[in-house]
């Protein structure tokens, strides 16, 4: 039976069929995927990994003959971290590349953005695998591979429970989407019972310093509520901020946040002692282990062709990749991937890790793992 977001989806979508680019760069037979992603603004670490992880599979698949005979072009346009240019290069992928798929970029407000850009309310695409937090509409064109914020704050929860730590404090970076993430994390403290021991807000750091000043007086303040732990709902750069200020009054306490912090900018902002004891969600395994048939293929395959670091994002990239590459493999004569997994809610074997749309709604998968930099010897899953 269709769940409610894959009935209002697939009618939607299949009442636009007639304008899907289902036939792009027909001269040379050509599946092209597009991606609007920040490459170098405030979030381009993140989306420098992101990307070459999908580059790597895309990368493999051609190697071995493409999907179905037919070869992947890929093209990721830099939207610099601004939700207008994610909007406009969306924009230019569907109505001047024809772009078969459209990937998604970084965030919310870019998430966001695209979603309501003309151009892609008239192309019936269906934006795939943004790095985004908030929950989204169930008639709104858009499926993650990832899990929810509010499965990985769960995640979070669960691993203080079990810890028998009961008290927590907040960090809001001031944003709307935060301010969504925030309610959601306070409801589900109150329906577990996990007392707030206090709340500080922090901006982004402006040109004359002034809010590296706020920061470092809210630290102070935080700190002074003696926290079980805390949770940061903020980007790299607040984050890493607020941990290096407030390591100045606590250097123990247990601080946390989920999968869309840069772990090496992070520490590379705060420092190595600053990060010791802090704890990360992540949506995917060990990037740096071979445990799964999945993450032995992207160790290779991100040696063979990229010969760079891998990460978190690295391995999101190359699963999402590989789960859209799947997808269109065992697509219907004539259909639209992202359509078919949504009706027909098929679980995909990606090698060790299955994701399917059926139990999750618009989302394909619900892994969620912790990460720990422990004192003195580094990351640990």
């Amino acid at each position: 039976m269709l769940n409610r977001f894959a009935r209002l989806l697939a009618t939607a979508c299949f009442a636009a069929l007639p304008f899907l680019p289902l036939a792009a760069d027909a001269g040379n037979n050509a599946i092209v995927i597009g991606q609007a992603v920040d490459l170098s603004g405030p979030d381009g670490s993140l989306g420098r990994d992101y990307v070459a992880g999908i580059k790597t599979c895309f990368d493999m698949i051609n190697a071995g003959g493409g999907i179905n005979g037919r070869r992947i072009t890929f093209i990721a346009r830099d939207d610099r971290g601004q939700p207008e240019l994610s909007a406009k290069a969306a924009s230019e992928l569907i109505e001047r590349d024809h772009v078969d798929y459209l990937m998604g970029g970084i965030g919310d407000r870019a998430t966001q953005a695209v979603l309501d850009a003309p151009a892609f309310k008239r192309s019936g695409q269906i934006l795939f695998a943004p790095l985004a937090a908030a929950d989204y509409r169930a008639d709104e064109r858009v499926l993650f591979w990832r899990p929810s914020y509010k499965q990985e704050i769960r995640h979070i929860l669960d691993h203080f429970s079990k810890l028998g730590i009961t008290d927590a404090g907040i960090v809001l970076q001031d944003s709307p989407s935060n301010q969504e993430a925030y309610r959601s994390l306070v409801a589900e403290m109150q329906e577990r019972h996990v007392k707030l021991s206090g709340s500080v807000h922090i901006g982004s750091q402006g040109p004359d310093g002034t809010d590296l000043v706020r920061i470092a007086q809210e630290a102070r303040r935080l700190a002074g509520t003696k926290p079980g732990f805390v949770l940061v709902i903020a980007d790299t750069i607040g984050t890493a901020l607020f941990l290096k200020e407030y390591r100045k009054h606590d250097g123990q306490t247990f601080v946390a946040g989920t999968s869309l912090i840069n772990l090496s900018t992070l520490r590379e902002v705060a420092g190595a002692h600053a990060v010791e004891w802090t704890v990360f969600s992540q949506v995917v395994p060990n990037p740096g282990a071979g445990a799964s048939p999945l993450q032995i293929e992207h160790l290779t395959m991100m040696k063979k062709y990229r010969d760079e670091a891998v990460s978190s994002l690295t391995l999101e990239g190359f699963a999402a990749a590989k789960a859209l590459a799947a997808s269109i493999r065992q697509a219907r004569h004539g259909g639209h991937a992202l359509q078919d997994i949504l009706v027909q809610g098929s679980n995909i074997d990606l090698g060790g890790l299955s994701v399917a749309a059926s139990s999750r709604g618009n989302r394909l998968s619900g892994y969620v793992d912790i990460a720990l930099f422990r004192k003195g010897s580094g990351l640990v899953f």
